[in-house]
């Protein structure tokens, strides 16, 4: 029987600190254990594992985590903090300084999705911003 299923992160070494940046951003968050080749960690309960694996493999925007927010003041601290270092892009989305793909995205947006009438209208306010407006996609 399945116990559990969870990411595993491939670092280049810095796995430690990567688990330690982490959950330095996220309430309810800890380094769980620690040896030379793993790091397990939890993000708001998550459990992630943190893998020193070497330079061959890279993070790409194939993968990535959407952390959905209530409010403009959470989007506010998560595109800063996680992309303090980083790489910002469109439509929410950022790259942290590990290399790490994010989403970061109002948790309204679904429901303004959901909208026949409003959600073409949604899609061209949001393909225009960089991070997440609530009020301009309400406005939509």
């Amino acid at each position: 029987m399945v116990t559990s299923i969870h990411p595993c992160l491939w670092f280049d070494g810095n796995a430690k600190e990567a688990a330690e940046f982490y959950c330095s951003v996220f309430k309810n968050s800890k380094i769980t254990s620690i040896n030379p080749m793993v790091v397990m960690f939890e993000l708001n309960t998550q459990k992630i594992m943190g893998l020193n694996g070497g330079p061959m493999y890279k993070f790409s925007p194939a993968s990535s985590f959407v952390v959905e927010c209530e409010t403009q003041e959470e989007i506010d601290y998560f595109w800063e903090k996680l992309g303090e270092g980083g790489k910002y892009s469109k439509c929410g989305w950022l790259d942290d300084k590990f290399g790490l793909s994010w989403q970061i995205v109002p948790a309204i947006l679904g429901k303004l999705m959901s909208d026949p009438a409003k959600s073409p209208r949604v899609i061209k306010a949001f393909m225009k911003m960089t991070k997440f407006d609530i009020q301009g996609l309400l406005d939509a």
